[in-house]
């Protein structure tokens, strides 16, 4: 079912600490970083995370950015100490064969590094919100990456949130039916950071 922002009760619940990440490695990501940010969420994020680094927990085992890979450390580490177990991933969707080329990697390879995080988060009961801010522009044709990259996450979410101008084409109503997840559909990216305050705090 499609939940609007008329029924915030509705909206599922995730717990800290979280990790934030990137799906495709578009820019998008950082809206959400901003997001999460305005909403007063502390959060971990890495862009390329391997299974290792999630499975290290809060603190990302303190691996430092380098080229291609960036960390940043935000979660309040007095509350969950270094090496606390992640209980939410928040996957931004978007592909962007410039910031993968960057990682150093293809769409195949991105592909198979998401499904190895899914993977371990669902064994983990580690809560997966799938996140698409990037509009239209962040859309395509059956098969293009960007429609690649919202296969290999969002189908497996346990939370769908997009922006009214990603889901025109009612792709994500279709996955949420289809697979039975919620969706929350806001008019823009800024009103997440309500939504983000509902799911978390």
């Amino acid at each position: 079912p499609t939940l609007t922002q008329t029924n915030p009760s509705s909206v599922p619940k995730a717990q800290l600490p979280v990790l934030i990440t990137s799906d495709g490695q578009s820019p998008d990501v950082t809206t959400v970083n901003i997001i999460a940010e305005e909403a007063g969420i502390p959060y971990d994020y890495c862009d390329v995370p391997t299974v290792e680094l999630v499975k290290a927990g809060v603190g990302l085992a303190d691996k430092k950015s380098g080229p291609g890979f960036h960390v940043e450390i935000h979660t309040d580490l007095e509350k969950f100490p270094k090496g606390t177990a992640y209980q939410t991933m928040i996957m931004a969707i978007g592909a962007s064969l410039k910031g993968m080329g960057a990682s150093g990697l293809t769409v195949e390879s991105e592909i198979k590094r998401l499904q190895e995080l899914i993977d371990y988060a669902q064994k983990n009961n580690i809560f997966i919100i799938a996140i698409h801010v990037g509009g239209a522009s962040k859309r395509g044709a059956p098969g293009s990456d960007n429609e690649k990259m919202i296969d290999a996450v969002a189908p497996f979410a346990n939370l769908i949130i997009v922006t009214k101008d990603s889901n025109r084409d009612g792709r994500f109503d279709q996955i949420s039916q289809t697979r039975n997840i919620p969706l929350l559909q806001v008019d823009n990216a800024l009103e997440i950071v309500e939504l983000f305050k509902q799911i978390f705090l």
